[in-house]
């Protein structure tokens, strides 16, 4: 049994194939292509960096995050400055100190050749709101407050090069799972999908255990022998 976050590599490797199924899709691969992803403990943009090793031709990712800024900071200056997460509206982005920096060092061993393939900047929860607001205002389209910090990241990239290229931005969530937030933006309820509303709408189980190894080895193998 094992933890499907972002520090199981077994995770990261197969959400690198999806950066090669995206550039499949796309319809002009003769022009670059960037990919903005949002990021929290950068697990799925060391995926994207692995399937560029692999030789997916990808030319730039954007590491976009919150207000947990410390790689924006580090590609910056080149000082790694860990420090307490800041909680926003994209709470699952809130990490003061990402573990996957270290797999992104191990394969790039220094900040400047790191700087070749990933640009990173940090957005506000104002420019986050504001994000979601007109992406919905202008497409009739909703996303949740992580995808529209991705969004962001290909807008500020795009101050810096006006290069017709294919820009591709990671839609990570239902916007229905943070309800809570994107209501009061929008002004408006969301229409869940039907099978969400049903596991909502399920009874919540849970059991408290001991931090004790022992008792929860012992308790694996009495109920799922």
């Amino acid at each position: 049994m094992s933890s499907a976050n972002s520090i199981n590599i077994a995770r990261l490797i197969p959400q690198s194939f999806y950066y090669a199924h995206s550039y499949l899709q796309l319809s002009n691969k003769s022009i670059p292509t960037i990919f903005s992803v949002p990021c929290g403990n950068f697990g799925n943009i060391t995926a994207g960096l692995i399937a560029k090793k692999m030789g997916v031709p990808i030319d730039k990712f954007i590491a976009s995050t919150n207000l947990n800024n410390v790689v924006p900071n580090y590609m910056n200056t080149g000082n790694y400055n860990p420090k307490e997460s800041v909680q926003t509206i994209s709470n699952a982005m809130d990490v003061g100190n990402p573990s996957n920096m270290a797999r992104i060092m191990d394969m790039y061993h220094s900040v400047d050749n790191l700087r070749n393939d990933m640009l990173s900047w940090s957005f506000n929860e104002k420019k986050t709101s504001d994000m979601i607001q007109t992406i919905y205002s202008q497409n009739n389209y909703l996303i949740d407050p992580h995808s529209a910090v991705a969004a962001l990241g290909i807008l500020e990239y795009e101050k810096l090069d006006s290069e017709i290229m294919n820009k591709v931005f990671l839609g990570t969530a239902h916007p229905g799972k943070f309800s809570d937030v994107v209501e009061p933006i929008i002004g408006q309820s969301i229409d869940l999908p039907k099978r969400l509303e049903i596991v909502l709408s399920l009874k919540k189980c849970s059991m408290s255990l001991n931090n004790n190894y022992d008792e929860f080895y012992d308790y694996l193998l009495t109920t799922f022998q």
